[in-house]
């Protein structure tokens, strides 16, 4: 059966926010939109997660675990290069230090009742619990090593795991998440998210037209001798518009940025080709080794500055247009514009 005794969390962070304090009364922040559209497209989020939420948002923050209950794509996650991954998490739990929890949709998984993965800030991958009830019945329980012990109750508030054990209890699924103490035979979630890295890193190190980006900034190429010192910049193209900035003091224009853009539009085209669901991203980041190999990080929500001004929404709407994408993979600012 499941424990209920709260335990002393031993290493916590201040609050859910980096600007919000762990006071008694701070609740925790809940955002279902975000959380709905954080799930595949042609899967819902489930009725006991939705719930969970509304039991949650009468607890002060840290009661039952430091957390937010907020979703987010694998783009933002802790994922090197997370963007084609969308459709294999369901994230809708953010930690303090930027780890993400939530839904895993490995091949051969139960798309309806998927085991719950960690994606931690510091690159600890875990397995957290077999099912979504499983992983409430451990936040009742405490049951996590040090790794995520901000799925434990903050020490400073008063810790309400019992009223949680309770409530679940009374759901549905609440007696077999308290009494199944075994695990289903699962996929190795740490040995998946190690071979998806290796394997990008691999990936962009040999692309072509990563590697022509690489010869034509060479004057860029870091002063330092280590192996991760690097040159880091930024692109945004949304549209006819377009901006490159190398950041060496703050963004600053370079040269080669004119030379580069038809180069960085048919990487732009040619992902769109590979993975057509996700769109075109709007902006780019990369860092530039010593060696001249580039690795990426796109941006295919957020709307980017161009000249000063945030991107035009006709220029976005347009993208949207030649390339659509799923409705809930539409950003907000452009859905509602």
């Amino acid at each position: 059966m499941v424990r209920t005794e709260c335990v002393t969390a031993q290493t916590k962070k201040a609050g859910p926010t980096d600007s919000l304090k762990a006071l008694p009364e701070t609740p925790y922040p809940i955002d279902l939109d975000s959380i709905r559209g954080a799930f595949p497209p042609g899967i819902e989020a489930p009725s006991l997660l939705v719930d969970f939420a509304d039991w949650l948002k009468e607890r002060p923050w840290g009661s039952v675990g430091c957390f937010s209950l907020q979703g987010q794509f694998s783009d933002s996650a802790p994922i090197f290069d997370g963007s084609p991954l969308r459709n294999s998490f369901s994230l809708f739990m953010r930690l303090p230090d930027g780890s993400a929890v939530g839904g895993w949709y490995g091949a051969g998984l139960d798309r309806d009742n998927p085991p719950i993965v960690g994606l931690g800030s510091e690159g600890d991958y875990e397995l957290l619990a077999p099912s979504l009830d499983g992983l409430l019945a451990k936040l009742t329980s405490q049951q996590f090593g040090k790794a995520w012990s901000d799925l434990k109750p903050h020490d400073e508030v008063e810790c309400q795991t019992v009223e949680l054990a309770r409530w679940l209890a009374g759901q549905p699924s609440g007696d077999k998440a308290a009494c199944d103490d075994g695990s289903p035979d699962l996929p190795d979630f740490r040995g998946f998210m190690e071979k998806w890295s290796r394997d990008r890193e691999e990936y962009w190190a040999n692309h072509l037209l990563m590697a022509e980006l690489g010869w034509r900034l060479a004057a860029h190429l870091p002063k330092g001798k280590n192996a991760w010192d690097k040159t880091h910049f930024e692109v945004a193209i949304v549209g006819k518009q377009y901006e490159a900035r190398v950041l060496s003091r703050g963004p600053q224009p370079f040269e080669e940025a004119a030379s580069v853009e038809s180069l960085l539009r048919d990487l732009r085209e040619d992902m769109r080709t590979a993975q057509p669901e996700l769109g075109l991203w709007y902006a780019m980041k990369f860092g530039l080794y010593a060696d001249g190999r580039v690795m990426p990080i796109f941006e295919y929500d957020v709307r980017p500055a161009i000249g000063g001004e945030p991107a035009m929404l006709s220029e976005a709407k347009a993208d949207l247009a030649r390339a659509p994408r799923p409705e809930r993979w539409v950003p907000r600012w452009l859905a509602e514009a």
